[in-house]
């Protein structure tokens, strides 16, 4: 993680009340010395599954295409993203990105960068099979796969469709075409999917994935996250230990969400990414850029810049960044899920990316 010394000793969980003017620093630096680094970027709302924790079975209503970025403005953020403000790392998420017509000539436009930026990519993985070739000749560095189970009844009730097939397919896919290390991100539902917890690992282990669980977030459409019922960090290594021995990885964590174990002394590993009962926002160095072109300085957050107005309006380069380095300098400390203040985003996961 990069970090500014600003003189704060620690984050508290809640907004410095009295910020110093911002110091000269080009990067996207907030006032408790984070510098974001790594950038997320949904390129569309839209999703061609209907997971039950996510959103309704009908979907939901996505943003019209006069709202959504084109091509040209989402490169041209991108760029000053990389070339103004220090970005290193984008991750393309959705809703699904792979349903972004033009996928692959925005893959080879980010890789262009100079610097080139490390370029990642989540989905569901349905397409990933027919096209995983075509996204590494494009730049592709590395892809994360949603995937809570591997029983084929299980996925269709979870995710409404009978696509099981499809995901793994387009793993194997993935993994052969080189994008190394090929994740596998999952979450667990008390009394739906939490038996799995051992044979996903399994899997993953035996076929070269990197899995990581995912505590359950409150960022469904439908605002019924429940925390009596969400399968914590504990519950998920409890699981796993009834199998396996897991020791602590001593690889360095830096800026990643995920605490790292080895499987039975490895070199095997699983990771927990525990958002909720184990916060790392001291360590965030995340920023989020919306399919209708706002940023969000942190994933739960209420508040958004929109860059797509000066975009249209004709704003130059570095007013652009201007605007992107003041939405991050008045980043929270943290995101307040334990707090009793904290209010779920408006907009559910599949609009803001994740």
């Amino acid at each position: 993680m990069t970090a500014v010394n600003l003189g704060i000793p620690r984050v508290t969980g809640k907004r410095q009340e009295s910020a110093e003017p911002r110091p000269d620093h080009p990067g996207l630096l907030d006032t408790f010395g984070r510098v974001a680094t790594d950038l997320r970027v949904s390129l569309t709302d839209k999703c061609n599954l209907r997971c039950t924790y996510c959103m309704p079975a009908e979907g939901l209503d996505w943003l019209p295409g006069d709202q959504v970025l084109s091509d040209d403005e989402l490169l041209r953020l991108l760029r000053i993203a990389v070339e103004l403000l220090g970005v290193t790392d984008i991750r393309l998420t959705g809703g699904e990105p792979m349903l972004r017509q033009g996928l692959e000539r925005i893959i080879a436009e980010v890789s262009a960068l100079r610097p080139k930026p490390r370029l990642s990519m989540t989905t569901n993985g349905i397409g990933l099979a027919k096209r995983a070739e075509g996204l590494v000749a494009a730049g592709l560095d590395r892809i994360n796969v949603s995937l809570d189970t591997i029983d084929r009844d299980t996925f269709a009730r979870l995710t409404r469709r009978d696509r099981l097939r499809h995901v793994l397919e387009g793993l194997a896919a993935a993994r052969d075409a080189g994008l190394s290390p090929v994740k596998v991100n999952a979450v667990l539902m008390r009394g739906v999917n939490d038996h799995e917890a051992v044979p996903l690992l399994r899997f993953c282990l035996d076929n070269g994935y990197h899995l990581r669980f995912i505590e359950q977030m409150p960022l469904d459409a439908q605002h019924g996250w429940d925390r009596g019922g969400m399968i914590t960090a504990e519950d998920i290594l409890g699981l796993l230990g009834t199998e396996f021995t897991l020791t602590p990885s001593e690889a360095p964590r830096g800026g990643a969400p995920a605490e790292r174990w080895l499987v039975d002394g490895g070199p095997g590993d699983v990771g927990v990414i525990a958002s909720v009962t184990r916060p790392f926002c001291s360590a965030c160095e995340r920023t989020r850029l919306t399919a209708d072109g706002s940023i969000r300085s942190c994933l739960f957050s209420n508040e958004e810049t929109d860059l797509r107005v000066l975009l249209r309006a004709g704003a130059r380069d570095e007013e652009i960044a201007g605007a992107w380095r003041t939405a991050m300098w008045g980043k929270l400390a943290g995101h307040e899920i334990n707090e009793a203040g904290f209010a779920q985003p408006i907009r559910p996961m599949s609009a803001i990316g994740g």
